[in-house]
C-alpha cells in the first residue's frame, strides 16, 4: 500500500506538470506580452484631483473626472490608451507611442470648467458680476456670468462647412441646456449684426477659445432652437478638430494637477529589452554550464527545470495580463538565477545524505534530500514573498511590476523544485543510474564540501571580533552618506529628468556649462556612454525643456529626447516616505515571521544582518554618486529577501544540528551549520552572480545600477550571515539561552521514499 501511495503521488505530479507545461506552451504561442511604457515608448501622466470652492475631491468625483478625461484621450486618437483611478484622488493616464506629450498634456490637463457666456461689450470696464478676457484674436471683451457649462454638452463634431468654406463645429446639447442656449442666443440676437454684444463666448481654463457671432437669421428673444447649433468661422481642419475636442470633452467636475509625467522613447525601451534578453541568455547559459560541471546528470535535470521555470514564469505573466516593465524584466532575469537556489538545496542535501549513509540507495538519498530541504525552501520563499508584497503595496509605476514578477517567480519556483524537479529525478535515478550512481553527480562530495570537512567549526568562538570587523565596514560605508551625501532620484525629491541621445560625443563639463548659461545653474548633468546625457532640474515647463535641449545640442550635436520624467514635489515627498516605510515594514515583517518560525533570537540576528546589508549598499551608492530611485528601492527590498534567504537556510540547519547535539556549545553548533550549508551558499551565489554580471555589463543606466545594487547585496548578504547573523545569535544565546532549540523534543519518524520504502 505505501508503494502504491507513492506511485499515485508521482502520477499526480506528472499530470500537474503536463497540464501546466501544456498551458504554458499554449500561452507562449497565442498571447502577446503587454509591455509597459518604459519598454515600448510613450507617455504616462499622473493627475491628482483637487478640492474646488464647491466640490470636495473624493473617489466619486475622481471617477467622474476619469470619464471626462477618457473622452478627451479617446479624441486624441491614441492607440490602446489606459486610464485608471489610483486611490481616491489620483488618475493614471498611459499613452503608448506618444513621444511628444505637449498636446496630450494641453488637452487632458485643462482644469477649469467649460462655460458659455454672454458678451457684454468690447470695453475693458468690467461691471459687477462680469470679467474681461481676451477673445481668440487677442482683443479684450467683457463677459457676463456663465449661462451654461460644459456638462450640458452632449457632443461636438467638426465637419466641412458646405456654404462658407473651411470647417465648422456642430454642437448638440442635452436636457435643459438646449433651452439655456436658446435664451443665451436669443438675448444676443437682440443686438445688431457686427456689435460685440451679438457674440457668445465659450471659455475654458479662464481662456476664451471661441466667441462666435449669432447669425443674423436668428430672431431677437427667440434664439437658436432645436437643442443644437453650428459654430462657423472658416476654421482649418485642425482648428475645428481642436475646438470640437475641447467642447466635446466637457467640464472636469473638479480641478486636476499633474503631479507626475514620464516619457520614454521607443529606442530606449528596445535597447532595454535587447540588453535584458542577452543578459538572460548569457546568464542562463553560464548557469547551465556551471550546473552541468558540478552536478552532471542531476545538473542536466536542473537545467531543464530552469528552462521550464523561465517558460512557466513568463506564461504566468501572460496569463494574468501583467504589464512587463523595465524593473519587472530585470526581476524576471534575476528570478531565473534565484530559481537555482531550491534545486541546489535539494542536491546538496542529497549529497549529504548519501555521504552520511556511506553510499546507500541513491533514490533514498534524493528523497531525504527533498525532505530535509523542504523547510528551508518554504521559509526562504515566504520571506521573498513578503518583500515582493511590500513592493506591490507601497511602490508605484514600473517598480510595482517588479513586485508582481518577483511574486510569480517565487510561486513558480516552488512548483518547479517541489513538483517538476522531483518528478524528473524520480524518473532518472532508476535503472542504469541506480546501478551506476556516479553518473548522477550526487554521490561525490564536491571540492567545496571536501574543503568544508577539513575546517574547524569553532571559528565563531569569538563572536565579538567578527562584529567589530563588520561594524567597521558599516561605518566606512555609511560615512558616504555624510561625506558625499545621498544622490536621491527625482522620484524622491521632485523635479524633472530629461535624457538625450546626441549625434556627437559629449563632454560633461561643456554640457554642464551650456545648461548653466541657459538659465539652469543648479541642474545636475550626467553622461553615460559617449552620447547619452541626462539633465536633472527642479520642476520646469516645456519652454524651459526646449532651452535645455537647445543648449545640449549646441555642444554635443543634435540632441534627441529619449526619456522625460517629471515628479511633483508633493509626490516626491510621499514616495520618499513610502520608501522608508517599505524598508521598515520589510524588516519588521521578516522579524515577525522568523520569530514565529524559529525564535526571536534568531529572528533578531537575521534582522541585524539584513540591516547591515542595507546600510552597506546605501553607503556604497552614496560614495559612488549613484542615483537612489524607485528601481534602487526595488533592489534594496530584493536584497533584504535574499539576505534573509541565506540566514534562513543557515538557521534552519542550526535548529536541526542543535536538536541532534544538545550538549555542544552554541558557537560550535552555528559554525557547524554554516560549514554544512556553505556548498549551497557558494553554488547558489555563483548561479545568481552569472545573471547579475550579465545584467551589469550588458545593461545601461538604471538597469546596470539595479544589477550593481543586487550584486553588492549578494556579496554582503552572504558575508553578513556568517559575520553578523551568526555572532549576534551566539551573543543573544549567551544572554538568553535557548536559541535554535526545537519547540518539541524530536521524535523518531519512519519516513518512506518515493517507492514506499522505509527510510
Amino acid at each position: 500500500m505505501p508503494r502504491e501511495t507513492a506511485r499515485r503521488g508521482m502520477t499526480g505530479r506528472a499530470v500537474v506538470s503536463l497540464v501546466i507545461l501544456a498551458a504554458t506552451v499554449y500561452l507562449l504561442l497565442t498571447t502577446a506580452p503587454r509591455l509597459g511604457l518604459d519598454l515600448r515608448g510613450g507617455t504616462q501622466i499622473v493627475l491628482e484631483t483637487k478640492d474646488s470652492p464647491t466640490i470636495t475631491a473624493d473617489a466619486e468625483t475622481t471617477d467622474r473626472t476619469l470619464e471626462v478625461l477618457r473622452r478627451r484621450v479617446d479624441a486624441l486618437g491614441v492607440a490602446e490608451p489606459m486610464l485608471a483611478r489610483s486611490g481616491d484622488k489620483r488618475i493614471i493616464v498611459e499613452l503608448p507611442g506618444v513621444r511628444d506629450p505637449r498636446e496630450a498634456v494641453e488637452v487632458i490637463g485643462r482644469t477649469a470648467q467649460l462655460s458659455f457666456h454672454p458678451v457684454l461689450g468690447a470695453s475693458t470696464d468690467a461691471a459687477q458680476g462680469s470679467r474681461v478676457l481676451p477673445d481668440e484674436s487677442g482683443q479684450p471683451i467683457t463677459l457676463g456670468p456663465a449661462a451654461l457649462t460644459g456638462e450640458g454638452v452632449d457632443k461636438a463634431l467638426s465637419t466641412i462647412d458646405s456654404q462658407g468654406g473651411g470647417h465648422l463645429v456642430s454642437v448638440d446639447f442635452k436636457g435643459d441646456s438646449g433651452r439655456a442656449w436658446e435664451r443665451l442666443t436669443g438675448q444676443a440676437a437682440c443686438s445688431p449684426p457686427g456689435d460685440p454684444t451679438r457674440r457668445v463666448a465659450i471659455a475654458l481654463d479662464d481662456k476664451v477659445i471661441s466667441s462666435p457671432q449669432v447669425s443674423p437669421q436668428v430672431a431677437c428673444g427667440v434664439g437658436i432652437v432645436g437643442g443644437s447649433t453650428q459654430i462657423t468661422g472658416r476654421f482649418s481642419p485642425a482648428e475645428a478638430k481642436d475646438l470640437a475636442l475641447l467642447i466635446n470633452a466637457g467640464a472636469l467636475p473638479t480641478p486636476v494637477e499633474i503631479i507626475e509625467q514620464r516619457t520614454v522613447g521607443p529606442t530606449l525601451g528596445a535597447a532595454a529589452i535587447d540588453a535584458s534578453a542577452r543578459a538572460a541568455v548569457i546568464g542562463l547559459g553560464l548557469t547551465a554550464l556551471f550546473l552541468l560541471a558540478v552536478y552532471r546528470l542531476a545538473g542536466l535535470i536542473a537545467v531543464g527545470a530552469l528552462v521550464a521555470y523561465a517558460a512557466v514564469s513568463y506564461g504566468a505573466l501572460l496569463a494574468i495580463g501583467a504589464t512587463l516593465t523595465l524593473p519587472g524584466l530585470a526581476g524576471f532575469v534575476l528570478a531565473i538565477g534565484m530559481a537555482v537556489d531550491a534545486t541546489v538545496l535539494v542536491f546538496e542535501r542529497a549529497r549529504e545524505e548519501h555521504s552520511v549513509k556511506q553510499g546507500g540507495s541513491l533514490p533514498r538519498s534524493v528523497s531525504r534530500g527533498f525532505s530535509g530541504a523542504l523547510s528551508a525552501i518554504v521559509d526562504s520563499n515566504v520571506t521573498t514573498l513578503l518583500a515582493a508584497g511590500l513592493l506591490f503595496w507601497l511602490a508605484s509605476g514600473p517598480v510595482r511590476g517588479f513586485g508582481v514578477t518577483l511574486s510569480i517567480g517565487v510561486v513558480v519556483a516552488l512548483f518547479i523544485s517541489l513538483v517538476l524537479t522531483r518528478l524528473l529525478l524520480h524518473l532518472t535515478m532508476r535503472g542504469v543510474v541506480a546501478r551506476k550512481p556516479r553518473l548522477s553527480g550526487l554521490t561525490h562530495e564536491g571540492r567545496v564540501r571536501q574543503w568544508v570537512n577539513r575546517r574547524d567549526p569553532e571559528f565563531l568562538g569569538k563572536p565579538r571580533r567578527w562584529l567589530m570587523v563588520a561594524g567597521a565596514i558599516v561605518i566606512a560605508a555609511i560615512a558616504g552618506l555624510f561625506v558625499a551625501g545621498p544622490n536621491l532620484g527625482v522620484e524622491f525629491t521632485g523635479g524633472r529628468v530629461i535624457e538625450y541621445s546626441t549625434s556627437a560625443p559629449a563632454d560633461v563639463e561643456q554640457v554642464r556649462d551650456a545648461v548653466s548659461d541657459a538659465g539652469f545653474p543648479r541642474a545636475v548633468v550626467q553622461v553615460s556612454g559617449e552620447k547619452d546625457i541626462s539633465v536633472r532640474t527642479e520642476p520646469i515647463d516645456e519652454a524651459a525643456t526646449e532651452r535645455i535641449r537647445t543648449a545640449v545640442s549646441g555642444v554635443a550635436g543634435d540632441a534627441t529626447e529619449i526619456r522625460d520624467e517629471q515628479i511633483g514635489p508633493s509626490l516626491g515627498a510621499e514616495l520618499r516616505t513610502k520608501a522608508v516605510v517599505a524598508l521598515l515594514l520589510a524588516v519588521l515583517a521578516q522579524l515577525i515571521y522568523l520569530a514565529v518560525r524559529f525564535d526571536w533570537r534568531l529572528g533578531l540576528a537575521t534582522v541585524a544582518a539584513l540591516a547591515q546589508d542595507v546600510l552597506i549598499i546605501v553607503g556604497i551608492f552614496a560614495w559612488l554618486g549613484k542615483s537612489m530611485d524607485g528601481v534602487f528601492l526595488a533592489a534594496l527590498l530584493t536584497v533584504i529577501g535574499y539576505s534573509v534567504n541565506d540566514s534562513v537556510v543557515v538557521f534552519d540547519r542550526v535548529r536541526e544540528v542543535r536538536g541532534q547535539r544538545r550538549k555542544e556549545p552554541f558557537a560550535r553548533v552555528v559554525g557547524t551549520a554554516v560549514l554544512q550549508t556553505l556548498p549551497r551558499t557558494i553554488n547558489t551565489g555563483i548561479g545568481v552572480l552569472f545573471v547579475l554580471g550579465a545584467l551589469l555589463f550588458l545593461g545601461d543606466g538604471s538597469l546596470a545600477d539595479f544589477a550593481l545594487a543586487l550584486l553588492l547585496g549578494l556579496i554582503a548578504g552572504t558575508v553578513s550571515t556568517v559575520a553578523t547573523a551568526g555572532p549576534v545569535a551566539i551573543l543573544l544565546d549567551k544572554r538568553w539561552p535557548g536559541a535554535g532549540r526545537p519547540v518539541r523534543k524530536p521524535s523518531r519518524v519512519r519516513e518512506r521514499d518515493d517507492n514506499g520504502a522505509v527510510v
